[in-house]
């Protein structure tokens, strides 16, 4: 569960390192963000001569949370963190490449393109 003000990793090589979500979107009333799910955020960290600066607004997609979720075989699955990847206005990476696992969840939500850049899917 990504909440507002939390810190998520960054899962690809846009330069920024982390960012802290500010808005959950979805409605007015939404608080939560799960995998698959897109949230406006602060850079709060990033490498020096790339394109993402500190402080910047980005949208992020969430790639990997802490909390289990569960699939529709009935089994759960649970990442070691959270982390995001971020995207543009048409819902498609910043980046070129993405690192750590992604679920296979995201294939449905349609996000075939972040998916192809995947390191493994599990």
């Amino acid at each position: 569960m990504i909440q507002e003000r939390s810190i998520l990793k960054v899962a690809d090589n846009s330069g920024a390192k982390t960012v802290r979500c500010f808005r959950v979107l979805g409605g007015t009333r939404r608080r939560y963000a799960r995998v698959g799910d897109i949230v406006v955020a602060s850079v709060q960290a990033a490498e020096p001569r790339k394109s993402v600066k500190k402080k910047d607004k980005v949208r992020v997609l969430v790639v990997r949370q802490r909390e289990s979720m569960r699939r529709s075989d009935g089994t759960y699955i649970r990442f070691d963190e959270n982390a995001v990847v971020l995207v543009d206005a048409k819902k498609e990476p910043i980046a070129t490449r993405i690192f750590g696992p992604l679920p296979r969840e995201l294939k449905a939500r349609g996000y075939e393109k972040v998916m192809t850049m995947a390191e493994e899917v599990v």
